[in-house]
């Protein structure tokens, strides 16, 4: 009876991780194991309603929606807090047949997550966004100030707030997935020491690229379950199929090989001539993943 008692938890387990990976990457019930989307913030449109039109001319998948500037206020310029703004946004959406993939805290990018005195509010404000909308995913960068190999020294407190996020996370059913500057046995470590898996890594191509790690190994690395999504692009100055340094074939062999599935969310990779042309930079960069990851 305890053996049995014992393998029904294991199995029970094994089905709440599970489940929680489909929240996380949100679109169980789609026909391709990859799905595109693209940022509001970088294709011009942050928080604007034109920005699905967009998209769907762009011919991506989904969006990422921004919470809104940040500077010195208590919580984000969030306009999705109001009920009639954000059914227009989700209406939108139906209409068009385009997805929200995440919603992101691209505010902490110049700010500091281990020393404002608000992120509790400012995070409940994103994760209740989130419920309100249907969302499971949140995007938190660090930042410049919370890069923690140049200040180590912040570890501590990031940790100590990360584990409240995990909890105000788990309580909602969402997941937040974080940027370090960490290599990827570096995230591994700070994901054990905080101990939730309702924080995951959003896992971005530019970051390994940059420091001269490899990429394909630090995918695997993490493992599948503990990214919940990607940044499929890196620094601006050719499209992606131009990109010498980022080998998409082996990258999409690599997540096969995983077994990950997920949103491959186009942030940059503009064309240094005409870094303004945001429909011709995206509509390239889409149409090239969507060749490669949704080719069969």
């Amino acid at each position: 009876m305890l053996t049995q008692r014992r393998q029904f938890l294991k199995q029970s387990s094994v089905l709440i991780a599970s489940m929680l990976l489909g929240v996380a990457r949100g679109w169980a019930g789609s026909s391709h194991r990859y799905k595109v989307a693209v940022v509001d913030l970088m294709i011009l449109k942050r928080q604007k309603l034109s920005a699905f039109q967009l998209t769907k001319e762009i011919g991506a998948d989904g969006l990422e929606i921004d919470m809104g500037g940040l500077g010195n206020r208590e919580t984000f310029d969030n306009q999705l807090a109001k009920p009639e703004v954000r059914q227009q946004f989700l209406d939108k959406a139906k209409e068009l047949q385009l997805e929200i993939c995440s919603l992101a805290m691209t505010g902490f990018y110049a700010q500091s997550f281990a020393t404002r005195p608000t992120y509790q509010r400012m995070l409940q404000d994103c994760i209740d966004t989130m419920k309100a909308m249907n969302v499971k995913v949140g995007f938190l960068p660090l930042g410049v100030q919370g890069d923690l190999v140049k200040n180590p020294e912040l570890r501590p407190a990031i940790v100590e707030r990360l584990k409240v996020v995990g909890k105000m996370a788990k309580k909602a059913g969402v997941v937040i997935g974080i940027e370090t500057s960490l290599g990827a046995q570096g995230e591994v470590e700070l994901l054990k020491e905080i101990g939730s898996k309702h924080i995951q890594i959003y896992f971005n191509f530019s970051n390994p690229l940059k420091a001269g790690r490899d990429l394909l190994k630090e995918l695997k690395i993490l493992g599948s379950k503990r990214i919940c999504q990607i940044h499929c692009t890196d620094e601006d100055g050719v499209w992606l199929e131009h990109n010498t340094r980022l080998d998409l074939k082996k990258v999409k062999e690599t997540l096969d090989e995983m077994k990950w599935d997920g949103w491959l969310v186009i942030e940059r990779s503009r064309d240094a001539k005409e870094p303004h042309n945001v429909k011709k930079n995206f509509g390239a960069n889409t149409q090239y993943l969507k060749s490669i990851f949704q080719a069969s």
